[in-house]
């Protein structure tokens, strides 16, 4: 399975996917990453903060762009090297979120690749940012 070596990317280029994030998402994420924050996980107690609900937790949303940048653009291969993120709109279960990552510059000598990250649920920013990659090379 090969994604896109470096000298295939090309500024502006993109890839996205869309997940629906369910109840059992948001539990398995919490059992994996160790936050049980009640925000995510007890409705009762999440009724009672600004959100009105139930909320994922922002990392999941993140990771969806990781799944982009691993399995699409550049693909196997990507070595994450660093990613900032800002939280805009919380996601909540049912809402379909499309992780997008667009390149926005290269680095030839490294085989560096930045790349705008964001989260839409409905059109609207819920998470942005930017990921620096280490694109694979031919024969390397």
């Amino acid at each position: 399975m090969q994604g896109f070596y470096f000298d295939e990317l090309s500024v502006g280029q993109s890839a996205e996917t869309t997940r629906v994030v369910g109840a059992a998402d948001i539990e398995a994420f919490a059992a994996v990453s160790g936050d049980v924050n009640p925000v995510h996980l007890d409705e009762a107690y999440a009724k009672t903060t600004t959100f009105g609900g139930r909320i994922a937790h922002g990392m999941l949303s993140a990771a969806y762009i990781s799944a982009v940048l691993g399995n699409q653009l550049p693909g196997p291969g990507a070595i994450y090297l660093s990613q900032s993120l800002r939280f805009r709109r919380p996601v909540k279960v049912g809402d379909a979120v499309t992780a997008r990552v667009t390149v926005k510059s290269l680095d030839a000598e490294k085989a560096h690749a930045v790349f705008e990250t964001l989260c839409l649920v409905n059109g609207r920013t819920v998470l942005d940012g930017e990921a620096l990659i280490l694109a694979p090379r031919r024969g390397k």
